[in-house]
């Protein structure tokens, strides 16, 4: 399986007798950049606002961009406003990663930048000076002003909590590998099931919130259960456009575990077709959400053929 391909016609949207011409694919193509552009000036506004969060290198202005359109493209009926709560919460993923893989020395580094985090997800004030929890703060009170938070705060917390556990894991495994000692390495079931360090679940979970849309609302345990198969997805399709960078950075990646790109893409299309076989019930009742999800996994798939999000070192 070749996971960079485009998708087969049996895959393929089911459109009108007469197809789209250029005049109205250009004019798709160009409403939904719109939004991107949009968004990304927002990126770039918060970044500015949190510059020791975001000042590292990589981070540069592709990086809003890309976030922003994969966002844009993943929901091209919805404006940049509605999406503004997925894009900061996806930028502040990237912050959190560099401080966790990148600049942190120690465990007990990560443990407390963690322990911060989930204070602050539980009302509490930032740390002065410290732009992740501040920037996490603004997150949570716009997320928290929406009608649909306080039934699902404890999900929110959960998906937040699993991104910053997942962190630690891999600091272990990382260190582990480090340390030459490949008896404690992961296996393939072990890393995918710590994808949540990836952060996709949380993000997603975050802008259902905001969102609230009644149909999403009413199905969210589910939705959660396929968000955290379709991470799996994106982690391994990461890990396959990422591997030269993530051995010069010294990050983790599937194929450091012994497992083969074709092993890998194997994967991924199992997991795929698993998320549509639990996608397929939830069509008809929650076709914004079951959409939104899908069209994650395709976006991504070729985006990760071609690019990456971060910049270089």
């Amino acid at each position: 399986m070749n996971v960079f391909a485009s998708p087969g016609p049996e895959h393929a949207p089911r459109g009108p007798a007469n197809p789209p011409g250029p005049l109205d694919e250009a004019l798709f193509a160009g409403t939904v950049m719109a939004q991107a552009v949009r968004a990304a000036r927002d990126l770039v506004a918060c970044a500015e606002t949190h510059p020791d969060l975001f000042s590292a290198k990589p981070i540069d202005t592709t990086t809003y961009h890309a976030v922003a359109c994969a966002n844009a493209f993943g929901s091209p009926d919805l404006e940049a406003g509605d999406l503004r709560i997925a894009n900061r919460t996806a930028l502040w993923i990237f912050g959190l990663d560099w401080l966790v893989d990148h600049k942190a020395a120690a465990r007990e580094e990560i443990e407390d930048l963690n322990r911060r985090c989930l204070a602050v997800a539980d009302g509490g004030e930032p740390v002065p000076g410290d732009g992740l929890t501040a920037f996490l703060a603004e997150i949570r009170d716009e997320v928290a002003a929406s009608p649909a938070f306080p039934a699902l705060r404890a999900d929110w917390r959960t998906e937040l909590d699993r991104l910053l556990d997942a962190g630690v894991r891999e600091w272990d495994w990382k260190a582990a590998a480090a340390a030459g000692d490949t008896t404690a390495l992961p296996t393939l079931n072990d890393y995918l099931d710590n994808a949540d360090n990836f952060g996709s679940a949380w993000v997603n979970v975050s802008h259902w919130i905001v969102r609230a849309d009644p149909a999403t609302l009413a199905h969210v345990a589910p939705l959660r259960t396929i968000s955290h198969e379709v991470q799996k997805a994106l982690r391994l399709l990461n890990d396959l456009a990422t591997y030269e960078r993530d051995v010069a950075w010294g990050d983790l990646n599937a194929q450091m575990l012994g497992v083969g790109r074709a092993e890998a893409a194997a994967r991924i299309g199992q997991i795929i077709e698993g998320c549509r076989d639990l996608l397929e019930p939830l069509r008809e009742d929650c076709p914004e959400a079951t959409a939104y999800l899908e069209r994650q996994i395709g976006y991504s798939t070729a985006f990760y053929g071609v690019s990456d999000y971060w910049g270089a070192l």
